[in-house]
Protein backbone atom coordinates (compact mmCIF):
# COMPACT_ATOMS: atom_id res chain seq x y z
CA UNK A 1 0.00 0.00 0.00
CA UNK A 2 1.38 3.83 -0.24
CA UNK A 3 1.93 5.69 2.78
CA UNK A 4 0.85 9.54 2.69
CA UNK A 5 3.29 11.54 4.77
CA UNK A 6 3.16 14.99 4.95
CA UNK A 7 5.83 15.92 6.93
CA UNK A 8 9.67 16.39 5.03
CA UNK A 9 12.60 15.28 6.94
CA UNK A 10 15.50 17.46 7.67
CA UNK A 11 18.34 18.85 6.04
CA UNK A 12 22.30 18.51 6.14
CA UNK A 13 24.95 20.88 5.27
CA UNK A 14 28.57 20.01 5.12
CA UNK A 15 30.79 20.82 2.19
CA UNK A 16 33.37 18.38 1.74
CA UNK A 17 36.29 19.41 -0.19
CA UNK A 18 37.77 16.61 -2.09
CA UNK A 19 41.34 16.68 -0.61
CA UNK A 20 42.61 12.93 0.11
CA UNK A 21 44.03 14.61 3.29
CA UNK A 22 41.17 16.79 4.28
CA UNK A 23 39.13 14.51 6.65
CA UNK A 24 35.80 16.38 6.89
CA UNK A 25 33.00 15.03 8.92
CA UNK A 26 29.73 15.20 10.63
CA UNK A 27 30.58 11.50 13.06
CA UNK A 28 31.13 12.01 16.30
CA UNK A 29 34.47 10.97 17.56
CA UNK A 30 32.43 9.21 20.56
CA UNK A 31 30.55 7.02 18.05
CA UNK A 32 33.85 6.07 15.90
CA UNK A 33 35.03 4.99 19.03
CA UNK A 34 31.90 2.74 20.26
CA UNK A 35 32.12 1.39 15.99
CA UNK A 36 35.77 0.26 16.23
CA UNK A 37 34.93 -2.82 15.80
CA UNK A 38 33.16 -2.55 13.05
CA UNK A 39 35.88 -0.81 10.85
CA UNK A 40 38.45 -2.62 9.24
CA UNK A 41 37.06 -5.87 8.63
CA UNK A 42 37.83 -7.97 5.96
CA UNK A 43 34.39 -11.09 5.82
CA UNK A 44 34.55 -12.99 8.85
CA UNK A 45 33.44 -16.00 6.67
CA UNK A 46 34.78 -17.74 3.70
CA UNK A 47 32.24 -17.91 0.97
CA UNK A 48 33.69 -21.10 0.52
CA UNK A 49 32.94 -22.63 3.78
CA UNK A 50 31.53 -26.48 3.00
CA UNK A 51 29.02 -26.83 5.23
CA UNK A 52 27.49 -23.08 4.50
CA UNK A 53 24.22 -22.52 2.89
CA UNK A 54 23.97 -19.53 0.43
CA UNK A 55 20.93 -18.35 2.36
CA UNK A 56 22.94 -18.33 5.63
CA UNK A 57 24.31 -15.07 3.90
CA UNK A 58 21.59 -12.93 4.95
CA UNK A 59 22.31 -9.75 6.48
CA UNK A 60 18.78 -10.10 8.89
CA UNK A 61 20.29 -13.32 9.58
CA UNK A 62 23.28 -12.28 11.11
CA UNK A 63 22.86 -9.11 12.83
CA UNK A 64 21.31 -7.50 15.74
CA UNK A 65 19.12 -5.02 13.91
CA UNK A 66 16.85 -5.81 16.16
CA UNK A 67 18.19 -3.64 18.54
CA UNK A 68 18.01 0.69 19.25
CA UNK A 69 18.44 2.83 16.37
CA UNK A 70 22.33 4.35 16.55
CA UNK A 71 21.04 7.44 15.64
CA UNK A 72 18.88 9.56 18.12
CA UNK A 73 15.68 11.45 16.84
CA UNK A 74 16.75 14.70 15.53
CA UNK A 75 15.51 17.76 17.99
CA UNK A 76 12.24 19.65 16.97
CA UNK A 77 13.89 22.80 18.30
CA UNK A 78 16.61 22.99 15.60
CA UNK A 79 13.89 22.36 12.68
CA UNK A 80 11.56 24.83 13.92
CA UNK A 81 14.89 27.56 13.17
CA UNK A 82 14.47 26.39 9.80
CA UNK A 83 11.23 27.29 9.09
CA UNK A 84 11.94 29.45 6.78
CA UNK A 85 14.41 28.37 4.37
CA UNK A 86 12.62 25.90 1.97
CA UNK A 87 12.98 22.60 2.15
CA UNK A 88 13.35 21.12 -1.24
CA UNK A 89 14.82 17.53 -0.67
CA UNK A 90 11.80 15.33 1.15
CA UNK A 91 9.84 12.26 1.45
CA UNK A 92 6.99 11.58 -1.37
CA UNK A 93 6.20 8.19 0.87
CA UNK A 94 6.50 4.90 1.59
CA UNK A 95 5.65 1.34 -0.59
CA UNK A 96 4.84 -0.98 2.05
CA UNK A 97 4.15 -4.63 1.39
CA UNK A 98 5.05 -6.78 5.02
CA UNK A 99 6.35 -9.60 3.34
CA UNK A 100 9.90 -9.46 3.03
CA UNK A 101 13.38 -7.30 3.52
CA UNK A 102 13.70 -5.08 0.20
CA UNK A 103 17.24 -6.24 -1.48
CA UNK A 104 17.20 -4.71 -4.97
CA UNK A 105 15.24 -1.84 -6.56
CA UNK A 106 15.07 -1.16 -10.29
CA UNK A 107 13.21 1.67 -12.31
CA UNK A 108 12.57 2.48 -15.63
CA UNK A 109 9.26 3.97 -17.46
CA UNK A 110 7.76 5.03 -14.15
CA UNK A 111 7.23 1.48 -13.06
CA UNK A 112 9.35 0.38 -9.85
CA UNK A 113 10.36 -3.35 -9.53
CA UNK A 114 11.23 -4.78 -5.77
CA UNK A 115 12.87 -7.89 -5.15
CA UNK A 116 13.03 -9.55 -1.46
CA UNK A 117 13.32 -12.12 0.25
CA UNK A 118 9.83 -13.37 -0.35
CA UNK A 119 10.19 -14.67 -3.97
CA UNK A 120 8.06 -12.45 -5.09
CA UNK A 121 8.86 -9.34 -7.57
CA UNK A 122 6.80 -6.52 -7.13
CA UNK A 123 6.18 -3.96 -9.87
CA UNK A 124 4.66 -0.38 -8.63
CA UNK A 125 3.20 2.01 -10.84
CA UNK A 126 2.07 5.69 -9.37
CA UNK A 127 2.91 4.75 -5.86
CA UNK A 128 0.56 2.10 -5.94
CA UNK A 129 0.93 -2.12 -6.79
CA UNK A 130 0.79 -2.51 -10.17
CA UNK A 131 1.79 -6.61 -11.32
CA UNK A 132 3.42 -8.72 -9.06
CA UNK A 133 5.66 -12.06 -10.54
CA UNK A 134 7.35 -15.06 -8.57
CA UNK A 135 10.38 -16.81 -8.45
CA UNK A 136 11.60 -20.19 -7.26
CA UNK A 137 13.83 -18.87 -5.00
CA UNK A 138 14.05 -16.70 -2.52
CA UNK A 139 16.30 -13.34 -1.75
CA UNK A 140 15.80 -11.32 -4.78
CA UNK A 141 19.27 -9.53 -4.66
CA UNK A 142 19.76 -7.74 -7.84
CA UNK A 143 17.44 -6.27 -10.84
CA UNK A 144 18.35 -4.89 -14.12
CA UNK A 145 15.98 -4.07 -16.93
CA UNK A 146 17.15 -4.09 -20.76
CA UNK A 147 14.18 -3.40 -23.27
CA UNK A 148 11.51 -5.73 -22.57
CA UNK A 149 13.55 -7.84 -20.78
CA UNK A 150 13.86 -8.25 -16.73
CA UNK A 151 17.20 -9.94 -15.14
CA UNK A 152 16.90 -11.30 -11.24
CA UNK A 153 19.61 -12.53 -9.38
CA UNK A 154 19.46 -14.61 -6.76
CA UNK A 155 20.84 -15.49 -3.54
CA UNK A 156 21.15 -19.87 -5.39
CA UNK A 157 23.33 -18.33 -7.99
CA UNK A 158 20.67 -17.93 -10.77
CA UNK A 159 19.64 -15.40 -13.02
CA UNK A 160 16.22 -15.43 -13.57
CA UNK A 161 14.87 -13.89 -17.27
CA UNK A 162 11.58 -12.48 -17.17
CA UNK A 163 9.38 -10.82 -20.28
CA UNK A 164 6.44 -8.29 -20.53
CA UNK A 165 4.00 -9.34 -22.05
CA UNK A 166 2.55 -7.02 -24.77
CA UNK A 167 -0.95 -8.24 -24.90
CA UNK A 168 -1.02 -7.24 -21.19
CA UNK A 169 1.96 -5.50 -20.04
CA UNK A 170 0.65 -6.19 -16.18
CA UNK A 171 1.31 -9.67 -16.77
CA UNK A 172 5.12 -11.33 -16.96
CA UNK A 173 6.22 -14.39 -18.26
CA UNK A 174 9.53 -16.18 -16.90
CA UNK A 175 11.86 -16.41 -20.19
CA UNK A 176 14.77 -18.69 -18.80
CA UNK A 177 17.03 -18.93 -16.63
CA UNK A 178 21.06 -18.12 -16.78
CA UNK A 179 22.54 -20.93 -17.62
CA UNK A 180 19.42 -23.23 -19.11
CA UNK A 181 19.59 -26.34 -18.49
CA UNK A 182 20.47 -27.16 -21.46
CA UNK A 183 23.63 -25.06 -21.83
CA UNK A 184 24.84 -26.62 -18.42
CA UNK A 185 23.88 -30.87 -20.10
CA UNK A 186 26.09 -29.60 -22.91
CA UNK A 187 28.87 -27.69 -21.13
CA UNK A 188 29.48 -31.21 -18.64
CA UNK A 189 29.93 -33.39 -21.68
CA UNK A 190 33.24 -31.47 -21.92
CA UNK A 191 36.02 -32.21 -19.19
CA UNK A 192 37.77 -29.01 -20.22
CA UNK A 193 34.47 -26.64 -19.02
CA UNK A 194 35.35 -27.98 -15.26
CA UNK A 195 37.38 -25.18 -13.45
CA UNK A 196 38.18 -25.46 -9.38
CA UNK A 197 35.37 -23.63 -7.82
CA UNK A 198 36.31 -24.46 -4.14
CA UNK A 199 38.72 -26.23 -2.07
CA UNK A 200 39.38 -29.78 -3.78
CA UNK A 201 36.00 -29.13 -5.98
CA UNK A 202 35.27 -28.37 -9.36
CA UNK A 203 32.07 -27.38 -11.28
CA UNK A 204 31.24 -25.62 -14.83
CA UNK A 205 32.74 -22.61 -15.56
CA UNK A 206 29.31 -21.32 -16.85
CA UNK A 207 27.56 -21.70 -13.71
CA UNK A 208 28.25 -19.31 -10.20
CA UNK A 209 28.05 -21.48 -7.45
CA UNK A 210 27.35 -18.73 -4.43
CA UNK A 211 25.28 -16.27 -4.16
CA UNK A 212 24.76 -13.18 -6.68
CA UNK A 213 25.58 -9.98 -5.31
CA UNK A 214 24.84 -7.68 -8.38
CA UNK A 215 23.99 -7.38 -11.77
CA UNK A 216 25.06 -4.53 -14.38
CA UNK A 217 24.43 -3.95 -18.58
CA UNK A 218 26.43 -2.46 -20.95
CA UNK A 219 23.49 -1.45 -23.14
CA UNK A 220 25.54 -0.80 -26.19
CA UNK A 221 27.39 -4.30 -26.39
CA UNK A 222 24.91 -6.15 -25.42
CA UNK A 223 25.90 -7.89 -22.33
CA UNK A 224 25.05 -8.54 -19.33
CA UNK A 225 27.61 -8.51 -15.79
CA UNK A 226 27.10 -11.01 -12.57
CA UNK A 227 28.60 -10.77 -9.75
CA UNK A 228 28.98 -13.20 -6.80
CA UNK A 229 30.13 -14.14 -3.84
CA UNK A 230 32.34 -17.39 -5.61
CA UNK A 231 34.98 -14.77 -6.17
CA UNK A 232 33.77 -14.23 -10.04
CA UNK A 233 31.99 -12.24 -12.36
CA UNK A 234 30.89 -14.05 -15.67
CA UNK A 235 29.72 -11.99 -18.62
CA UNK A 236 26.58 -12.77 -20.30
CA UNK A 237 25.31 -12.20 -24.35
CA UNK A 238 21.75 -10.86 -23.55
CA UNK A 239 20.70 -11.83 -27.45
CA UNK A 240 21.45 -15.46 -26.52
CA UNK A 241 21.51 -15.88 -22.95
CA UNK A 242 24.92 -17.45 -23.21
CA UNK A 243 27.76 -17.37 -21.25
CA UNK A 244 30.56 -16.14 -22.76
CA UNK A 245 33.74 -15.09 -20.11
CA UNK A 246 34.30 -16.20 -16.64
CA UNK A 247 36.77 -13.96 -15.10
CA UNK A 248 38.04 -15.08 -11.60
CA UNK A 249 38.25 -11.35 -10.38
CA UNK A 250 39.03 -11.60 -6.44
CA UNK A 251 40.13 -13.09 -3.28
CA UNK A 252 37.10 -12.81 -1.59
CA UNK A 253 32.95 -11.97 -2.19
CA UNK A 254 32.89 -9.94 -5.31
CA UNK A 255 29.80 -7.80 -3.93
CA UNK A 256 29.86 -4.93 -7.06
CA UNK A 257 30.77 -5.10 -10.43
CA UNK A 258 29.48 -1.82 -12.84
CA UNK A 259 30.35 -1.20 -16.42
CA UNK A 260 31.31 2.05 -17.77
CA UNK A 261 32.14 3.40 -21.19
CA UNK A 262 34.60 2.20 -23.88
CA UNK A 263 34.58 -1.22 -22.45
CA UNK A 264 35.56 -0.52 -18.91
CA UNK A 265 34.32 -2.71 -16.04
CA UNK A 266 34.87 -2.46 -12.03
CA UNK A 267 34.70 -4.97 -9.70
CA UNK A 268 34.61 -4.24 -5.69
CA UNK A 269 35.28 -7.16 -3.16
CA UNK A 270 35.09 -7.95 0.25
CA UNK A 271 39.06 -8.73 -0.10
CA UNK A 272 39.55 -4.60 0.07
CA UNK A 273 39.92 -4.29 -3.19
CA UNK A 274 38.56 -2.37 -6.19
CA UNK A 275 39.38 -3.08 -9.83
CA UNK A 276 39.68 -2.07 -13.36
CA UNK A 277 38.77 -4.26 -16.39
CA UNK A 278 39.06 -3.35 -20.07
CA UNK A 279 36.97 -5.65 -22.34
CA UNK A 280 38.94 -6.24 -25.58
CA UNK A 281 37.91 -5.28 -28.93
CA UNK A 282 40.22 -7.37 -31.00
CA UNK A 283 39.77 -11.34 -31.72
CA UNK A 284 36.66 -13.70 -32.19
CA UNK A 285 35.68 -13.82 -28.73
CA UNK A 286 36.97 -10.58 -26.67
CA UNK A 287 38.32 -10.73 -23.32
CA UNK A 288 38.40 -8.57 -20.17
CA UNK A 289 41.75 -8.41 -19.01
CA UNK A 290 43.30 -6.73 -15.53
CA UNK A 291 43.90 -2.97 -15.73
CA UNK A 292 44.98 -2.39 -12.45
CA UNK A 293 43.80 -1.78 -9.08
CA UNK A 294 42.06 1.83 -7.60
CA UNK A 295 41.97 0.48 -3.65
CA UNK A 296 43.60 -1.90 -1.36
CA UNK A 297 41.97 -1.65 2.32
CA UNK A 298 41.57 -4.10 5.16
CA UNK A 299 37.71 -2.81 5.13
CA UNK A 300 35.06 -4.81 2.53
CA UNK A 301 33.72 -2.31 -0.38
CA UNK A 302 30.63 -2.93 0.00
CA UNK A 303 29.12 -1.00 -3.08
CA UNK A 304 30.42 0.83 -6.32
CA UNK A 305 28.93 3.52 -9.14
CA UNK A 306 29.87 4.98 -11.93
CA UNK A 307 28.55 8.80 -12.75
CA UNK A 308 26.77 8.58 -16.43
CA UNK A 309 29.20 9.89 -18.28
CA UNK A 310 31.89 7.60 -16.52
CA UNK A 311 34.00 10.49 -15.61
CA UNK A 312 33.57 9.21 -11.47
CA UNK A 313 34.13 6.51 -9.88
CA UNK A 314 32.37 5.99 -6.35
CA UNK A 315 33.24 3.43 -4.10
CA UNK A 316 31.34 2.23 -0.48
CA UNK A 317 33.03 0.56 2.27
CA UNK A 318 32.16 -1.10 5.40
CA UNK A 319 34.19 1.50 7.18
CA UNK A 320 30.95 3.79 5.83
CA UNK A 321 33.71 5.97 3.59
CA UNK A 322 32.72 6.65 -0.21
CA UNK A 323 36.07 7.11 -1.98
CA UNK A 324 36.17 8.15 -5.61
CA UNK A 325 38.45 8.43 -8.48
CA UNK A 326 38.06 10.67 -11.64
CA UNK A 327 39.18 9.17 -14.82
CA UNK A 328 40.01 12.47 -16.69
CA UNK A 329 43.11 12.64 -13.96
CA UNK A 330 44.15 8.71 -15.29
CA UNK A 331 41.89 7.90 -12.39
CA UNK A 332 43.40 9.34 -9.83
CA UNK A 333 41.96 8.90 -6.09
CA UNK A 334 39.85 12.08 -5.89
CA UNK A 335 39.21 12.05 -1.98
CA UNK A 336 36.77 10.60 0.30
CA UNK A 337 33.25 11.65 1.69
CA UNK A 338 32.33 11.05 5.35
CA UNK A 339 28.85 11.21 6.14
CA UNK A 340 27.61 7.87 7.74
CA UNK A 341 28.18 6.00 11.18
CA UNK A 342 27.92 2.19 9.62
CA UNK A 343 28.84 0.61 6.37
CA UNK A 344 27.71 2.10 3.05
CA UNK A 345 25.49 -0.83 1.56
CA UNK A 346 24.37 0.75 -1.84
CA UNK A 347 25.35 4.05 -4.15
CA UNK A 348 23.45 5.54 -6.91
CA UNK A 349 24.24 8.43 -9.29
CA UNK A 350 21.98 10.55 -11.11
CA UNK A 351 23.08 14.29 -12.53
CA UNK A 352 25.91 15.77 -10.49
CA UNK A 353 24.55 13.79 -7.66
CA UNK A 354 25.66 11.11 -5.82
CA UNK A 355 23.42 8.91 -2.90
CA UNK A 356 24.85 6.79 -0.69
CA UNK A 357 22.56 4.33 1.42
CA UNK A 358 23.91 2.67 5.16
CA UNK A 359 23.49 0.22 7.81
CA UNK A 360 22.57 3.50 9.95
CA UNK A 361 19.46 3.96 8.34
CA UNK A 362 19.67 6.83 6.32
CA UNK A 363 21.07 8.67 2.88
CA UNK A 364 23.18 11.24 2.24
CA UNK A 365 23.04 13.38 -0.83
CA UNK A 366 25.93 14.39 -2.27
CA UNK A 367 26.31 17.24 -5.13
CA UNK A 368 29.55 17.47 -6.92
CA UNK A 369 30.47 20.83 -8.43
CA UNK A 370 33.10 21.40 -12.09
CA UNK A 371 36.12 21.28 -9.92
CA UNK A 372 35.03 18.03 -8.00
CA UNK A 373 34.42 19.28 -4.06
CA UNK A 374 31.35 17.03 -3.00
CA UNK A 375 28.87 19.51 -0.90
CA UNK A 376 26.63 16.74 1.24
CA UNK A 377 23.16 18.66 0.72
CA UNK A 378 20.91 16.11 2.94
CA UNK A 379 21.07 13.50 5.15
CA UNK A 380 17.48 11.70 4.50
CA UNK A 381 15.89 9.79 6.97
CA UNK A 382 13.22 7.78 7.92
CA UNK A 383 13.99 3.86 7.07
CA UNK A 384 13.95 1.63 10.67
CA UNK A 385 16.48 -0.83 9.15
CA UNK A 386 19.85 -0.76 7.01
CA UNK A 387 19.14 1.33 3.51
CA UNK A 388 20.06 -1.63 1.25
CA UNK A 389 19.00 -0.51 -2.41
CA UNK A 390 18.66 2.51 -3.91
CA UNK A 391 17.35 3.79 -7.69
CA UNK A 392 16.95 7.00 -9.45
CA UNK A 393 14.72 8.41 -11.66
CA UNK A 394 14.38 11.98 -13.23
CA UNK A 395 11.27 13.63 -12.28
CA UNK A 396 8.82 14.93 -14.60
CA UNK A 397 9.23 18.52 -13.32
CA UNK A 398 12.73 18.80 -14.30
CA UNK A 399 14.15 21.32 -16.01
CA UNK A 400 18.11 22.47 -17.17
CA UNK A 401 18.41 24.54 -14.38
CA UNK A 402 16.63 22.92 -11.86
CA UNK A 403 17.37 19.19 -12.20
CA UNK A 404 15.15 17.22 -9.82
CA UNK A 405 15.21 13.44 -9.17
CA UNK A 406 12.64 11.03 -8.09
CA UNK A 407 15.13 8.57 -5.47
CA UNK A 408 13.61 5.28 -3.89
CA UNK A 409 15.11 3.49 -1.31
CA UNK A 410 14.75 -0.21 -0.19
CA UNK A 411 15.41 -1.08 3.40
CA UNK A 412 15.83 -4.07 5.45
CA UNK A 413 12.58 -2.44 7.65
CA UNK A 414 10.44 -4.03 4.16
CA UNK A 415 9.29 -0.95 3.37
CA UNK A 416 10.58 1.35 -0.09
CA UNK A 417 10.79 5.04 0.14
CA UNK A 418 9.74 7.55 -2.14
CA UNK A 419 12.21 10.71 -2.26
CA UNK A 420 12.25 14.31 -3.76
CA UNK A 421 15.19 15.63 -4.61
CA UNK A 422 17.11 18.69 -5.97
CA UNK A 423 20.43 19.32 -7.58
CA UNK A 424 19.67 23.00 -6.22
CA UNK A 425 18.33 21.86 -2.77
CA UNK A 426 19.27 24.52 0.09
CA UNK A 427 22.32 23.22 2.80
CA UNK A 428 20.14 22.65 5.80
CA UNK A 429 21.30 23.39 9.30
CA UNK A 430 23.00 20.21 10.55
CA UNK A 431 21.15 18.35 13.73
CA UNK A 432 22.25 16.61 16.80
CA UNK A 433 23.02 12.85 16.16
CA UNK A 434 24.65 10.63 18.81
CA UNK A 435 25.37 7.48 18.68
CA UNK A 436 23.56 5.46 21.88
CA UNK A 437 23.95 1.84 20.75
CA UNK A 438 26.78 0.32 18.98
CA UNK A 439 25.20 -2.31 16.23
CA UNK A 440 27.93 -4.48 14.20
CA UNK A 441 27.64 -5.96 10.82
CA UNK A 442 28.34 -9.37 11.03
CA UNK A 443 29.37 -10.13 7.47
CA UNK A 444 31.37 -8.00 4.42
CA UNK A 445 29.36 -10.24 1.86
CA UNK A 446 25.99 -7.73 0.49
Amino acid sequence: MFVDTSHLPPKLGNTVHSDPNISSSHIDDDADNNNSNYNARHSSFSAYEANRLSGEGSPMMMSPWNQGSPWSKFDEGSNSQNNNIPQINGLIGSLVREEGHIYSLATKNDLLYTGSDSKNIRVWKNLKEFAAFKSNSGLVKAIIISGEKIFTGHQDGKVRVWKIQTKNPGTYKRAGTLPSFFDIFKASIKPSNYVEVKRNRSGLWIKHVDAISCLSMDQTRGLLYSASWDRTFKVWNVDNSKCIESVKAHDDAVNSVVTSVEGIVYTGSADGTVKVWQRENSGKHPKHVFVQTLLNQECAVTALVVSKSGSVVYCGSSDGVVNFWEREKQLSHGGVLKGHKLAILCLAAAGNLVLSGSADKTICVWRRDNKSIHTLLSVLTGHNGPVKCLAVEEDKESTQTDQKWVVYSGSLDKSVKVWSVSEKASMMMHNNMNADNNVSWDSAKY
